[in-house]
């Protein structure tokens, strides 16, 4: 490798992990200071839902879009105009008088957030040698993972030494010195698609829109309500006719062909399983140590770090093992079955009053979990397809993780909402446990589906890998 080469992968490393890092922790770093912006702001339960759900929501319809517009009009330069987008709206989200204001600049920070984390898979695909893929696209998972693990203590931390608008204007300086470099030091490349599919931006737009509106809002309004019916109806219209769509577009955002192979949809629905069960769960357990136990934000983070801090320690081991020793898609299925005991164990041992050390056990093994599911998924995912489709595949399996997320904070509030509240430490202990059952229990069918998923030799290089179709 010349020096060139080495010092352009190694500036493509640095910048999209910076990115990825930014725009992953804005998944989760609201958490912590639901309580406050609840109280500062008046705002209730569905609200809270918004502030996260206005992010992922729009971070996983245009994903898929993200990448196609990469593939188009160029990977670093949309790289960059996402950058640009996501450091703008986290001005906006900053400077929100009211709730409304924020969901509204959350969702904007999503449409960038979609923008820049498909491309900084693709572009660090493109930049590092074959023979250091695996390890550069475990990393990468890595610390893709950390990020998402860190948003509840990083936001508690800064909560507490600041205030609660801070989360976002920590973003301001670092996007702005990310610009200039990312223009500079990346290397632009180019995907297969010369056509946007805007008929299947506006489909998948409508009907995930739909359906998640009358997830988060079912429980206020009543399931059986026409506003709720019609929501619900709509949105799975929608979807049906997206998938239709997707069968004749000449140049479909999501090749349904990509399904027929059995690695990538397995490992797909078990991303979606995983995001399901970890998102519903921070978001409830991140409010629980300061509404149930009386906690600080920060105190509340570091409560969570058992939780947090594993993938840490866990990842790299995950990423080298998968490259060299055990296929990826076991140590996934492990690492889903962990998070899934974890679960279960919090769900068993959780009320007002229970002491921290009955906690530390389940969120270790919790945070091992995520450590093995990050770091091998995204190199299991971008095998099963052809190089040159790496740009979709990496936008698919994003968007599946996202509306993971998406659903599981709207699936498992509700199911908080039906079974406790935040009246008294004691209730909302109660609507934890019934949420965390749930979240647990999706991510165990996560675990059934992960091991499902065929292993193929190391050696079997990336172009081969794709054909394989159960």
């Amino acid at each position: 490798m010349s020096h060139t080469t080495r010092r352009t992968t190694l500036w493509t490393f640095v910048v999209t992990s910076i990115a990825l890092v930014m725009v992953t922790l804005d998944n989760l770093v609201v958490t912590t200071a639901l309580p406050v912006i609840k109280r500062e702001l008046n705002a209730s339960l569905e609200a809270l839902e918004w502030t996260v759900n206005a992010y992922t929501l729009t971070f996983a319809v245009f994903l898929l879009t993200g990448a196609a517009l990469g593939d188009r009009f160029g990977r670093r330069r949309m790289f960059v105009v996402g950058l640009g987008i996501f450091t703008g709206a986290s001005i906006a989200a900053a400077l929100a008088p009211n709730v409304e204001a924020l969901v509204a600049a959350r969702a904007i920070q999503g449409l960038g957030g979609a923008l820049v984390t498909p491309l900084t898979l693709t572009l660090l695909s493109a930049a590092v040698p074959a023979d250091k893929r695996a390890v550069a696209l475990g990393a990468w998972g890595g610390i893709g993972g950390l990020a998402v693990a860190l948003g509840p203590l990083v936001g508690g931390a800064i909560v507490e030494g600041w205030a609660w608008q801070w989360i976002f204007w920590i973003n301001v300086p670092i996007g702005v010195i990310l610009l200039p470099i990312a223009w500079r030091q990346v290397k632009e490349s180019h995907g297969p698609n010369e056509r946007l599919d805007l008929g299947g931006v506006v489909l998948a737009s409508i009907g995930l829109f739909g359906v998640v509106w009358g997830l988060v809002r079912g429980q206020g309004q009543g399931w059986t309500s026409s506003e709720i019916v019609s929501a619900l109806a709509l949105g799975a219209l929608f979807v049906a006719a997206f998938v239709a769509w997707e069968r004749r577009a000449q140049s479909p955002m999501l090749p349904l062909r990509f399904f027929r192979n059995r690695t990538f949809a397995l490992t797909n629905a078990a991303s979606f399983a995983m995001y399901f069960g970890m998102f519903g769960a921070v978001f409830l357990l991140a409010q629980f140590f300061q509404v149930a136990q009386g906690d600080s934000p920060l105190t509340s983070g570091l409560k969570i770090l058992p939780w947090t801090a594993m993938p840490v320690v866990v990842a790299p081991l995950a990423g080298a093992l998968a490259d060299r020793v055990i296929a990826g898609p076991r140590i996934v299925a492990v690492g889903l079955a962990l998070q899934s005991i974890g679960l279960f164990w919090l769900a068993g041992v959780t009320s007002a009053n229970v002491d921290y050390v009955d906690l530390v056990i389940p969120f270790v093994l919790s945070g091992m979990g995520m450590g093995l599911f990050f770091a091998p998924v995204a190199n299991v995912i971008m095998s099963s397809v052809r190089p040159i489709e790496e740009g979709q595949a990496s936008g698919a399996n994003n968007a599946i993780r996202e509306l993971g997320g998406v659903f599981g904070v709207a699936v498992l509030a509700s199911v908080f909402a039906s079974r406790g509240g935040y009246e008294s430490p004691h209730i909302f202990s109660a609507g934890l446990r019934a949420a965390t059952t749930v979240g647990a229990i999706v991510v165990a069918l996560g675990a059934l589906i992960a091991f499902a998923v065929p292993t193929a030799p190391l050696s079997v290089p990336n172009h081969e890998a794709s054909t394989e179709v159960g």
